[in-house]
């Protein structure tokens, strides 16, 4: 491994329970041609000389984008290292079993000042054609947004390729598709295959496969700085597509105070909102997976016993390694946490 030592590596692996705690990692700044300022306005991150920072990504196990660790003995460790390192007692056997040494969820922020592209993901089963790893679900919670904003989940009524084609070809791709306003905490979970888009005006979380492929069929005729339309990918995108009519695409959920509220159950992640005014303790000692605690409102102090302590601000991520069994959530005033995992 790049940092971590043998004399280090052999320390962690005779002394797992003492020498493995949550971690946070450094964020990844991406510009975007639609970005914004929320990400630092908003979540006072600094993305420093970026003319707008349009994602942040805050856990990330994908090649070319590795997390780094910035707490404790394990400061500069990628997170697929750490994963290779300390298997099971990192991410649970049968996480491990499953994904092996890559970490099998990406998290980031994204602050859409414009509209993303439309565009599509592939699902596992046409990523492992293509070659290209995972495929891409994912779901969005909304940290922020202007009054007016919208999203793509969708088209607005059945379609076929035949229809699909003739109506991109013809330019009229934006009529068919089912928009929806959004509000601050909405949730929208995105199968891969379902066609979307992000609207301006909205700052989300996004917890998602670990995968970057995305094939953007419609970019709406804009073009970057040096003039041109960025690629479109109408061929690789037109297996992908799943042209079914959605039956929901806002996912209801209720908010239990200082409880654990259950969102999403899928395959690839669980999700949980825990939203609480005084102290909570998890108990995970049943749950064979490491536990990701986004901070998505307000401040609050993680506690995993010994008097072993940190602060987690909104924005934040910190990821619990599956050996830790149980931990406290200490609130300045309200906090709300998205919790994270792998049934």
């Amino acid at each position: 491994m790049k940092h971590l030592s043998g004399f280090t590596y052999f320390c962690a692996k005779m002394n797992d329970m003492q020498s493995i705690y949550p971690i946070k990692f450094k964020p990844i700044f991406k510009d975007k041609i639609w970005g914004g300022q929320k990400i630092k306005s908003i979540l006072n991150m600094d993305f420093g000389e970026l003319p707008n920072c349009g994602e942040v990504w805050l856990l990330s196990g994908v090649e070319g984008n590795p997390s780094v660790a910035e707490n404790g003995y394990l400061a500069g460790n990628e997170l697929n290292e750490l994963v290779e390192v300390f298997m099971g007692d990192l991410v649970g056997d049968r996480v491990y079993d499953r994904f092996g040494d890559q970490f099998p969820i990406l998290v980031k922020v994204i602050d859409s000042n414009d509209w993303l592209s439309i565009q599509v993901h592939p699902d596992d089963a046409l990523a492992r054609k293509r070659g290209i790893g995972f495929g891409k679900t994912e779901m969005w919670y909304v940290m922020q947004a202007d009054a007016d904003a919208q999203l793509i989940s969708g088209f607005n009524k059945e379609m076929n390729k035949e229809e699909y084609l003739k109506v991109l070809e013809c330019g009229e791709l934006k009529t068919v598709m089912n928009y929806k306003a959004v509000q601050v905490g909405d949730v929208f979970f995105m199968p891969a295959g379902r066609v979307h888009a992000l609207g301006p005006g909205t700052l989300i979380a996004e917890i998602q496969q670990s995968s970057d492929t995305t094939y953007r069929i419609y970019d709406w005729d804009r073009v970057d700085h040096t003039g041109q339309m960025r690629e479109l990918h109408t061929e690789e995108a037109l297996e992908a597509i799943d042209f079914r009519l959605p039956e929901e695409v806002k996912t209801p959920y209720q908010i239990q105070s200082n409880q654990t509220s259950n969102v999403i159950e899928s395959p690839f992640f669980t999700t949980n909102i825990l939203q609480f005014d005084q102290g909570i303790k998890k108990d995970y000692s049943q749950l064979d997976s490491f536990v990701i605690l986004f901070n998505a409102e307000g401040c609050c102090v993680l506690d995993w016993g010994d008097d072993q302590k940190m602060t987690l601000k909104a924005g934040e991520v910190v990821l619990i390694p599956n050996l830790i069994q149980a931990v406290a959530l200490y609130p300045d005033a309200t906090c709300k946490i998205l919790e994270v995992y792998i049934q």
